[in-house]
């Protein structure tokens, strides 16, 4: 399931981005005592009582000022709104109800969306002389902080994650493979999406940022089930200039979080960039499955060895995912298309695949007996158990006497022999090493 999203919206300088580096626990968004530091909205991960939520501070808004930047950083903080699953709405406790606040309370009403109403800025045990005030909102009973101090940080996220979905509900089924679209704009996700379906479910045009949100599209083949997630290009930072396509690297990475495969769809006329490789690295963070599509191959001059030569770069370029299989395709033509759904199903059971405990440690110690562990001091590494935790990723715990002396070369050759042995193509595998001083295989 994908993380909630929370909004910290408000009008300029009433604490919205230290209460966002407080809860982030680190130094994220610039502070200063001014009105409008905080122009483009900053995005972290965060967490409470085992409740993970991505969370997003917004530039403080105006919503009767129409110069540039205001109306600007209004329509960003309009955008998060609409995406939130929870709104925290931070008003000054020092100036106490202004009329900003009552407009802002206004909007945040027709959202439909979960509203906490934060009081700031009182740094004192004494509440706000101005508390009463702001129940004339009518949108909920007031919580007092000081985010400069974390007084009450505790109590507001306690009725931040009271509005979350139980994580008891799944949003599909097991059975049903779900795959992201990913990459920079414009280079033919949805396209390809279109080509697979044989129906233009989703707009295509050569603009851009078309795509603006994540669109599920299921669809069924035989007896598998999919829903193609359809994410807006992820652009480097730099280059976003539209408030819109701002908000949509958010909705991209969510859309990774829902995935069990992601496709990422390369431009065979640029080649791999260094956008390509920041989105590649999110989906291995997260553990998914990956795809490399090379899309628009037709168009491309070949010689001899052209294929083989891009597939030497990516490899390069991506080092971290050596285990992605690589699919040169034209989305125009359907060249090698039809290649992409079953590398597809493919990497999906392999990314869900459990290996048996004996027939895994038969695998690591044969590896051991191949190829000596490595040893410091004299003191040499012994791996006494391998197990299997959990699947999506695949991981792997190994019960060793030492975990200085797994060193990551070693910690490679035990991963390329388990792929040697059973495949796990498309999928990362993670390892974690716990120490059993004088355990016995």
């Amino acid at each position: 399931m994908a993380k909630p999203i929370v909004a910290i919206v408000g009008r300029p300088n009433v604490g919205k981005s230290t209460l966002f580096n407080k809860i982030a626990g680190r130094r994220i968004a610039i502070v200063e005592d001014e009105p409008g530091v905080t122009r483009d909205r900053n995005y972290t991960e965060a967490e409470w009582l085992n409740h993970k939520f991505n969370l997003i501070d917004t530039g403080g808004i105006e919503p009767e000022s129409e110069e540039i930047i205001p109306a600007q950083m209004r329509r960003q903080a309009e955008l998060a709104i609409e995406t939130a699953d929870v709104i925290v709405f931070i008003t000054d406790g020092r100036d106490g109800l202004v009329t900003s606040d009552r407009e802002i309370a206004d909007m945040l009403r027709k959202s439909k969306k979960p509203i906490v109403l934060t009081v700031n800025k009182v740094d004192t045990k004494d509440s706000s002389p101005h508390l009463y005030d702001f129940y004339e909102l009518g949108i909920g009973e007031p919580i007092e902080v000081s985010s400069a101090l974390g007084l009450g940080i505790g109590d507001l996220l306690d009725e931040i994650v009271k509005h979350f979905p139980s994580t008891d509900i799944e949003e599909e089924d097991d059975d049903i493979i779900k795959v992201a679209i990913i990459g920079k704009p414009n280079v033919g996700k949805s396209s390809i999406i279109n080509k697979i379906l044989g129906e233009e479910r989703v707009i295509v045009s050569n603009i851009a940022g078309t795509t603006r949100d994540a669109i599920d599209t299921p669809f069924t083949d035989g007896e598998d089930q999919y829903i193609f997630i359809d994410t807006a290009g992820v652009r480097r930072k730099s280059r976003i200039t539209e408030d819109v396509e701002r908000y949509s690297v958010i909705r991209s990475l969510a859309a990774v979080e829902r995935a069990d495969v992601c496709l990422l769809v390369i431009d065979a006329q640029e080649g791999i960039t260094e956008q390509d490789k920041r989105i590649a690295g999110f989906s291995h963070e997260n553990g998914k499955a990956l795809i490399i599509v090379v899309n628009k191959w037709d168009i491309i001059e070949k010689e001899t060895n052209t294929m083989n030569q891009f597939t030497k770069e990516i490899r390069n370029e991506l080092a971290y995912c050596h285990y992605a299989p690589i699919l040169f395709i034209s989305a125009l033509t359907g060249q090698r298309l039809p290649r992409v759904l079953d590398k597809i199903k493919l990497v999906a059971n392999q990314h869900a695949m459990r290996i048996p405990t004996g027939v895994l440690n038969e695998i690591v110690g044969e590896a051991m007996l191949l190829n000596q562990p490595p040893s410091d001091k004299g003191k040499r590494l012994k791996i006494f158990y391998a197990t299997q935790a959990t699947v999506k990723p695949p991981t792997f715990i190994l019960f060793i006497n030492d975990k200085e002396l797994m060193h990551f070369s070693y910690q490679r050759y035990i991963e390329n022999r388990i792929r040697e042995n059973f495949g796990f193509e498309g999928t990362p595998i993670v390892f974690i090493n716990r120490e059993k001083p004088g355990g016995e295989r």
